[in-house]
């Protein structure tokens, strides 16, 4: 077959598997961060009905991070070994039962045992599907696909919001309260979609029947020759290729930071748009989508800049520090409107730079070492996931003001920007080794050393 006929072949199969695989992942995505974030609507009404404090909210907000980090690598590792299919449906299963059980918080304490388990449950979900991005798609298609998946928490905070106002206005429906509704209702759809998953998930081309076998066998190639970096079956001995490389760790900080505001910023959208003087669960809700219209213009535009120039350090610093000037004009202006527009372009930024992340990393990691390393630069991204709201939650419980955590926001984001800059020394090392192993030696090279 001639070249060109396999290009064709292959962009023909890679428009195949976006349009039949990355729905149903981004509709399982959508309803893990519909799930983790529905407590942000609930906020107030859990502080009115059981006594949550603020402090406690933004603690137990955090805590779904610190165990659903914890989990991350060894939920990976089991991945790879059971099959993405299977293990995304069994954390699906579980984390809807989880969501589910979470009607029945009373206090501070079920509060913080409620979002544990969340994390415990949905440990593994994303870096599992970072995982699948390496067996079906090439280099080249990576950020457009990572991309497309992010379209799912961006539409989980501008449908999720909405959804959730509405479930919550059955507020004494059957003697319970709208946030126990909500709780109870997201979680059956989540595990509905989990056994959708186990149905019909193909876990590599092979395996799906709306592929032709060489449109499967093409993207199988490509997307092996996508992974230039470290690789193989087997963890012992690459550990060090998994976790300790340089841009590794790097990318995992900046990650951190970036998790650090996006999630201390998202918690509060809801308390800042009523402290804006909004009534109403469903229109608090409404409004608060603009962090999902922000994310979802970010994750589509961003990655098709990256795919026409693909400088990514350049990039990733650029959108790193670009936060920390919305942030400081968001503190200088009171007009309300102004302040919704500003959160959203925030979010714009902060989501746009995710699949870029993704994209530089798997370029350098495959196989076991793909599956442990996403997972750890999950992990630590993770942990701001827990510090963000936990910072935001003291800084109001101080002030009584939900914006009071804007100025982490300008300090985290001009740290990623320092850190971006290093990030580039990083890569063209990791690069300059990938190409130094792969070369052949002197003596394979210089015919006249053999004569």
């Amino acid at each position: 077959m001639s070249i060109p006929a396999v290009g064709g072949l292959h962009t023909v199969a890679t428009r195949k598997a976006m349009l039949r695989l990355l729905p149903l992942l981004c509709l399982t995505y959508f309803m893990s961060y519909v799930d983790r974030t529905n407590i942000a609507l609930a906020k107030t009404h859990l502080q009115a009905d059981v006594g949550i404090s603020a402090a406690a909210f933004g603690l137990g907000a955090g805590l779904f991070f610190l165990t659903y980090a914890l989990f991350e690598v060894p939920s990976n590792l089991v991945m790879y070994r059971v099959g993405p299919r299977r293990w995304i449906a069994r954390i699906a299963l579980t984390w809807g039962a989880v969501t589910s059980l979470m009607m029945f918080i009373a206090d501070d304490v079920t509060f913080y045992i409620g979002r544990i388990a969340l994390g415990a449950a949905e440990a593994g979900l994303y870096p599992a599907m970072m995982f699948m991005m390496t067996r079906w798609f090439a280099q080249k298609d990576r950020a457009t696909a990572i991309g497309f998946i992010y379209l799912a928490p961006t539409l989980g905070l501008l449908l999720g919001g909405p959804l959730g106002g509405a479930l919550m206005e059955l507020d004494d429906v059957a003697g319970f309260h709208g946030w126990q509704w909500m709780f109870l209702i997201e979680g059956l759809i989540t595990m509905a979609i989990g056994l959708v998953v186990l149905a019909f998930l193909p876990e590599v081309p092979a395996d799906a029947k709306w592929l032709a076998a060489d449109e499967a066998a093409v993207l199988s190639q490509r997307a092996e020759d996508g992974g230039r970096g470290a690789g193989g079956h087997s963890l012992k001995g690459n550990v060090g290729q998994a976790f300790g490389r340089p841009f590794i760790l790097l990318i995992g900080v900046i990650y951190f930071l970036n998790q650090l505001t996006m999630n201390g910023v998202t918690f509060n959208v809801p308390s800042i748009i009523e402290s804006l003087d909004v009534n109403g669960s469903f229109l608090i809700g409404l409004l608060s989508g603009v962090t999902g219209i922000g994310g979802t213009i970010g994750v589509l535009v961003v990655p098709a800049l990256f795919r026409r120039l693909p400088r990514e350090s350049l990039t990733i610093g650029v959108l790193a520090v670009a936060p920390a000037l919305i942030a400081a004009v968001f503190l200088a202006v009171s007009s309300p409107a102004v302040r919704i527009v500003l959160i959203g372009v925030m979010s714009m930024l902060l989501f746009g730079t995710l699949p870029v992340f993704w994209s530089v990393a798997m370029a350098r990691m495959s196989g076991i070492v793909a599956a442990a390393g996403l997972a750890f630069i999950n992990t630590v991204g993770l942990c701001g996931g827990f510090v963000g709201p936990y910072l935001f939650g003291l800084a109001e419980s101080d002030s009584g003001d939900p914006t009071s955590g804007f100025p982490i926001v300008i300090v985290a984001s001009l740290v990623a920007g320092g850190l971006a800059v290093a990030l580039r020394w990083a890569l063209r090392r990791e690069d300059r080794a990938t190409a130094r192993a792969a070369a052949p030696s002197t003596v394979e090279r210089d015919p006249e050393v053999l004569t």
